[in-house]
C-alpha cells in the first residue's frame, strides 16, 4: 500500500511495550502493524519510540481577549474586575490587534499539540462583530494546522445589553459555529438562557454557557439548563463551562447532579487556571480551591473536558495555551495520582473533549483522520506528569510542526 507518510517505531497507548508504524494516506491513517513496508511510502519519520495521540482537543478558549496583560491595570484580581477591565479595554480593540493577539496564542497552541479548538468570542455593542471576524479570518489561515470552530456569546449579558442579542444573529448569519451564553452577567438570567436556546433553534447550533462562575450554593442556573436541555430535546448538544459552584456542594449532591447531567447530554469544561485564580478572593485562610471535580462527573457518565480559557489577561494573567499543563494543574489541583486518574486527566483533552465538540473520524484507528502527535514518554499518564511536550505533529497526513531535541553541551 503506498503511504504518503511513514511513522515508524511508535507507541499507541493501548499496548505502549510494542513498537508499531503507522501509515498515512490522503490525510488519513491507513495501516497500523510492526514493520510495515516502506518502499512506497511518501515520507519516513521515525517516533523514536515516543507515545501516539491524537491531536489535543481546546474546548474553551478566548483568543480575542488574551495578551492584554501588560494594558491591564489589576487590583482585586476578581472576576467583576476582570469583565470591567475587558470592557474597557475592547473599546479600543482593532481588528488588525485582535488578529495579531490571537494569532500569537493560537500559534502557542498549535505548538503546544492543540489540533482542534472551539473558542468563545465576545459579540457587543462595545466591540461589535471585530473579534468574530478576526477570529474567522486567523481560523482560515490556519486551517493547514488547526480546525477552529468559533462560539460568539455575550459577556456582559444580553437582556441588560441593548444591540448585543441583534449582533449575536448576525454573526450566525455570518456563519458562526455555536451560541454561547453567560446568564451571571445578566440581570434577567433565565430568560437570558431561554433566548440563547432560542437562536440556538433558529440557526441549529450547538450552545456552550459560561455558568455558575462563583461558590455561592443558594441558587444556579444549571438546573434551568438542563431543564431546557431536555424539554427542546438538545441532548449532546449543550455545555456548559466553569460550573464552579459545584466544587463548594457535597459529594452526594455531587453524584446527584452528575446524572441529571449524564441522563440530559450536558457536558462539563472545567477551566483549572482561571477557577483557581479568581475564585475564593473573599477567604483569607482556608482558601477554596473552586475547581469542579470533572474527574468525578465523568466517572458518572458526563462528558468531560479541561480546557485553557484565558491566556494573560485579567481572567487569568498567565499561560502559554498548553493543554497538557491543564491536565497537570487539574490532577495536582484534584490531588490525583492514581494512574486511571491521570489517564483520565489525559482523556479530557483528549477523546472526551473531542466527544463535547462531537467531532467525527477522531482518533487512532484505520480511517480515521491523520491528527496525531508524537510525545517523548511511554504512556498517556506520563505525558501528564511529566508535561512531555510534543516533539512532532501532523494535522491531515502532513507534518505541521516540530519540536527539536534539546542538548546538554557537557564541557
Amino acid at each position: 500500500m503506498p503511504f504518503d507518510l511513514l511513522l515508524t517505531r511508535a507507541r499507541l497507548a493501548s499496548s505502549p511495550q510494542e513498537l508499531v508504524d503507522i501509515g498515512i494516506a490522503q490525510g488519513k491513517i491507513a495501516a497500523i502493524a510492526a514493520d510495515l513496508a516502506a518502499t512506497d511510502a511518501g515520507l519516513i519519520q521515525s517516533a523514536g519510540g515516543g507515545l501516539i495521540a491524537p491531536g489535543f482537543v481546546e474546548t474553551h478558549i478566548h483568543l480575542d481577549k488574551s495578551c492584554l496583560i501588560e494594558r491591564c491595570s489589576l487590583a482585586e484580581g476578581s472576576l467583576k474586575e476582570a469583565i470591567a477591565e475587558t470592557a474597557r479595554l475592547k473599546r479600543g480593540f482593532t481588528e488588525e490587534d485582535i488578529f495579531e493577539r490571537a494569532r500569537a496564542t493560537l500559534e502557542r497552541a498549535i505548538v503546544a499539540g492543540t489540533m482542534h479548538m472551539r473558542t468563545h468570542v465576545e459579540v457587543d455593542p462595545r466591540v461589535g462583530l471585530k473579534g468574530f471576524r478576526a477570529v474567522r479570518e486567523l481560523a482560515r489561515r490556519y486551517a493547514w494546522a488547526i480546525d477552529v470552530e468559533i462560539c460568539v456569546f455575550p459577556q456582559e449579558g444580553l437582556l441588560n445589553d441593548p444591540g448585543t442579542e441583534e449582533l449575536l444573529v448576525e454573526a450566525c448569519e455570518a456563519g458562526a459555529d455555536l451560541i454561547g451564553g453567560c446568564p451571571y452577567a445578566d440581570a434577567q438570567p433565565i430568560e437570558h438562557i431561554g433566548r440563547i436556546f432560542a437562536i440556538a433553534r433558529r440557526f441549529d447550533l450547538s450552545i456552550d454557557f459560561h455558568l455558575d462562575f462563583d461558590l455561592d450554593v443558594s441558587w444556579m442556573h444549571l438546573d434551568e439548563v438542563v431543564r431546557q436541555t431536555e424539554a427542546l430535546h438538545y441532548g449532546g448538544r449543550v455545555a456548559v463551562g466553569h460550573v464552579t459552584k459545584l466544587s463548594a456542594i457535597p459529594a452526594r449532591r455531587q453524584l446527584e447532579i452528575a446524572r441529571r447531567l449524564a441522563e440530559a447530554g450536558v457536558a462539563v469544561t472545567v477551566l483549572p487556571a482561571t477557577d483557581l485564580f479568581l475564585m475564593g478572593r473573599d477567604s483569607d485562610h482556608n482558601v477554596p480551591r473552586g475547581v469542579t471535580r470533572a474527574d468525578r462527573l465523568a466517572q458518572h457518565g458526563v462528558t468531560c473536558s479541561l480546557a485553557s480559557n484565558n491566556v494573560l489577561n485579567a481572567f487569568t494573567p498567565f499561560g502559554d495555551a498548553s493543554l497538557l499543563r491543564m491536565a497537570n494543574l487539574y490532577a495536582n489541583v484534584a490531588q490525583l495520582g492514581r494512574r486511571e486518574d491521570i489517564e483520565r486527566c489525559f482523556a479530557m483533552i483528549t477523546s472526551a473533549a473531542a466527544k463535547l465538540m462531537r467531532l467525527d473520524g477522531y482518533g487512532l484507528k484505520i480511517g480515521d483522520r491523520a491528527d496525531l502527535l508524537v510525545l517523548p514518554c511511554e504512556t498517556a499518564a506520563a505525558a501528564v506528569r511529566e508535561l512531555a511536550q510534543p516533539s512532532l505533529g501532523v494535522k491531515r497526513g502532513r507534518k505541521s510542526f516540530m519540536r527539536p531535541p534539546i542538548e546538554l553541551n557537557a564541557p
